[in-house]
């Protein structure tokens, strides 16, 4: 068995983490039909960001996901907390998962960290969120990765 077969293998197996016994072919292939189906599905962010990661590129996903996260919080305080772990995880320049955004959204942020609102990072989410329908999820639909679980999941009969 080949290296890139025991990877796939290892994140797939049932008994390590229940994913091929879970995701459905119907969820699989709902994938390929857009990229929103991808990332507001149940496993779809999961599965995608563990693709992402075999490409060193996960910090989009990342920080996709974090967002979505950032917009569902109430409180003020817990608010600028996690905007500002956004800020130095992903915008600020040699962040350690820096997302490659525009300067002007940049600077948007940079004025808006202080009292940061629910939209704060709303066009660096955008931005990011077109990178990855653009770039990596073309890729990911044409992988071995994807096209591993849907066979397996075609095999099985899920």
């Amino acid at each position: 068995m080949s290296p890139n077969t025991c990877w796939l293998c290892k994140i797939f197996r049932a008994e390590e983490n229940g994913i091929n016994s879970k995701v459905s072919l119907e969820e699989v292939l709902q994938w390929s039909q857009s990229f929103e189906n991808l990332v507001t599905s149940k496993y779809g962010p999961m599965i995608y960001k563990t693709y992402l990661k075999t490409e060193h590129s996960d910090e989009n996903i990342e920080f996709w996901l974090a967002c979505e996260a950032y917009k569902k919080i109430t409180s003020q305080r817990r608010r600028t907390s996690m905007a500002r772990k956004l800020f130095r995880s992903y915008i600020q320049p040699q962040a350690p998962n820096e997302i490659n955004i525009d300067s002007p959204a940049r600077k948007a942020i940079i004025r808006n960290i202080q009292e940061p609102t629910q939209s704060c990072f709303d066009e660096a989410q955008r931005i990011i969120y077109r990178h990855m329908e653009r770039d990596s999820y073309p890729r990911f639909l044409e992988s071995q990765f994807y096209q591993k679980l849907k066979r397996s999941l075609q095999t099985n009969g899920n």
